[in-house]
């Protein structure tokens, strides 16, 4: 090889180069030195360079990548040079739930989801977190309309608070499947006066300044859309949820013809859903959900029941489409899902025959093995049907040992104790329990980190900001954003009230606007605090004393013992420690009248005292509530 080597390097310095190696490969007989016949040799020119590593790997790439990204102006002959797009998120930064941005130009705002999030353990007592929408109250009178990208309960949960607050009904666009869910919701708020404008894929509507061209994605509930919107300061894409499914159980996939299109035109700004961008792979496809459940389904001995959210209509679909395969009915219970069941049916979203489909009551005379049961308690929500079923609370519904249970969903975070402890009770009666697991039961509606990186590649935006999820799925994306060519002094990882602003001359951050979240307590919105849940989170885990006594001031002398009742205190129901708890109170507040001391001092003196003798006794510190009667 040595030698081969080397008669190749001979003959290319004879031949001088590419034009001497075609003619020098066109005949070469000769001889050796000894004489003896040689071969024949064709010389190729490799006229591109073999890429090298640098010792920081493939920095160079990463650098060229980056370096390609700044070349991108945000200067255009559209662009209105004195206009300033003023991009404001109210909700969905740090947190997975309460989508809603705020978006204003000129004198003009819209505004793009209007959702909601669930309270978990640390919410005792509170039904519903909304985003705090201030901001939009205080500048009602410029708002164009509301754009919602699909029906899910974390992108719409809040307008029926919001629209009862704003003076002016405010059209709300979406598409038919999204308008009917919101059109139960404003049902059960009492809500009459709404103004919906239904909207489809490819469609262009003019609000004020802007403009907004909706294009569909798949996600999944069946008509989710994404928006580009253009104002005279430039354009922003904003995919909204999706996945890129090539195999969708409705047909419709994520529009790459669209996504390319506004490329073209040029995405000044992309905001694109991060819920799944640490996972590394490509998301599957709900089919996939399909054949497993259609596998347990057609295996199960007794009554199949299963759990899903309530908006999940394709899953919905593909449970209902397994249970007709089996020769089982259907049977729907859950509130929301009896409700969103017959909004998709009406709509056409949704297919089964009548005579598939039974009501609960009727369940007694149908044999358990021809029985599939829909119903809500997916993240084991005390009420829900699921958890009413384990517990043996539920009117209709009875769990015998050897049912099959599935769980057709992932625990939002926060909820895994919740789901847990439902499936425990499930597993005592002898229930057959499936979840993610153990089966594919469940697949993302949201696209994985490959899928993120395809549509950045395809859209190419001169600026990128993730929203819709937590922290580290906002810096996950972000990182796949910057691998993909964008600056990284173009993309931005924001909290929710901090504002982005868009110009000719670029895009940088602004100020930050009031933001924040709202409780819901039962009919009460907005005054349910920090201070009230740290309150109850305190009864629940340490337990309250009361305690009541009456004085005379004038006199400073007490009026018998003090009364004191203890709940949910270790020990509280021990006679002597409530006999030793009335002497130090007592004792506690004649020192204190002797002092000459106010209301305030009394209080704090007996609550000191109970607290001192409960930590002595029981190390715990619970609630002391005072009251003084003064005489």
């Amino acid at each position: 090889m040595e030698q081969l080597g080397q008669r190749h390097k001979s003959a290319d310095r004879k031949q001088g180069g590419p034009q001497g190696q075609r003619e020098h490969a066109k005949t070469r007989q000769g001889a050796s030195p000894q004489g003896e016949k040689t071969r024949s040799y064709k010389h190729v020119s490799i006229e591109h360079k073999r890429p090298s590593l640098t010792k920081e790997g493939n920095a160079g790439q990463r650098q060229a990548n980056s370096s390609r990204g700044r070349k991108r102006t945000f200067d255009s002959s559209k662009k209105d040079k004195g206009a300033t797009l003023k991009i404001i998120p109210l909700g969905g930064l740090d947190a997975i739930g309460m989508n809603m941005t705020a978006f204003e130009c000129k004198g003009d705002m819209i505004l793009d989801d209007a959702g909601l999030m669930f309270p978990d353990d640390n919410h005792p007592g509170v039904d519903l977190i909304l985003p705090d929408y201030t901001y939009v109250l205080e500048h009602a009178r410029k708002l164009k309309g509301i754009v919602i990208t699909h029906g899910h309960e974390d992108h719409t949960g809040s307008l029926p608070y919001l629209y009862k607050d704003l003076d002016v009904p405010v059209p709300i666009y979406g598409t038919k499947m999204t308008l009917g869910l919101i059109e139960g919701k404003f049902a059960e708020h009492k809500i009459k006066n709404a103004r919906l404008v239904e909207i489809k894929p490819g469609d262009t509507v003019k609000l004020g300044c802007f403009t907004a061209e909706f294009f569909a994605v798949n996600h999944s509930i069946p008509g989710s859309v994404g928006v580009f919107f253009r104002c005279p300061a430039g354009n922003v894409l904003h995919t909204g949820d999706f996945k890129l499914d090539q195999t969708p159980i409705d047909g419709v996939t994520t529009d790459f013809g669209a996504l390319a299109r506004f490329s073209t035109e040029g995405v000044d700004l992309m905001m694109s859903d991060s819920t799944n961008a640490m996972n590394p792979n490509f998301t599957l496809s709900e089919a996939e959900v399909g054949k497993e459940l259609s596998k347990i389904i057609a295996q199960a001995r007794g009554r199949v029941i299963i759990a899903s959210f309530a908006s999940h209509i394709h899953r919905m679909q593909q449970i209902c489409d397994a249970a007709v395969a089996s020769g089982r009915k259907v049977v729907v219970t859950g509130r929301s899902m009896i409700q969103n069941t017959d909004i998709a049916r009406r709509l056409g979203y949704l297919n089964i025959s009548d005579d598939d489909l039974i009501d609960a009551y009727e369940l007694k005379d149908i044999p358990s093995d021809q029985v599939v049961i829909m119903c809500t308690g997916s993240q084991g929500e005390p009420l829900s049907a699921l958890a009413r079923i384990a517990n043996g609370e539920h009117k209709t519904i009875d769990i015998e040992e050897g049912d099959t249970v599935i769980i057709s969903a992932t625990p939002v975070p926060g909820n895994e104790k919740a789901v847990t402890r439902v499936v425990n009770q499930l597993a005592k009666i002898g229930a057959d329990v499936w979840d993610k697991s153990r089966g594919r039961v469940h697949v993302s509606g949201h696209a994985g980190a490959e899928e993120l990186k395809l549509v950045l590649s395809i859209v190419q935006p001169k600026a990128f900001m993730p929203v819709h999820g937590e922290a580290s799925h906002l810096r996950a994306h972000a990182r796949l954003a910057e691998a993909t060519g964008v600056p990284v002094e173009n993309i931005f990882v924001c909290e929710n009230g901090e504002s982005l602003e868009l110009s000719a001359g670029g895009i940088e951050r602004g100020e930050t606007v009031q933001s924040g979240i709202v409780f819901v307590d039962g009919l009460s919105v907005g005054d349910t605090s920090m201070a009230v849940l740290e309150e109850r989170s305190a009864l629940s885990s340490q337990g309250v004393v009361s305690i009541a006594a009456a004085l005379n001031l004038k006199k400073r002398t007490l009026l018998g013992d003090p009364a004191i009742e203890m709940h949910g205190v270790s020990g509280g129901d021990d006679g002597y420690l409530l006999d030793d708890a009335t002497t130090r109170v007592r004792n506690a507040l004649l020192r204190t009248l002797d002092k000459g001391c106010g209301a305030k001092e009394l209080k704090k003196a007996a609550r000191d005292s109970v607290h001192s003798l409960l930590w002595e006794r029981t190390k715990t510190r619970p609630m002391v509530v005072v009251s003084l009667l003064e005489v």
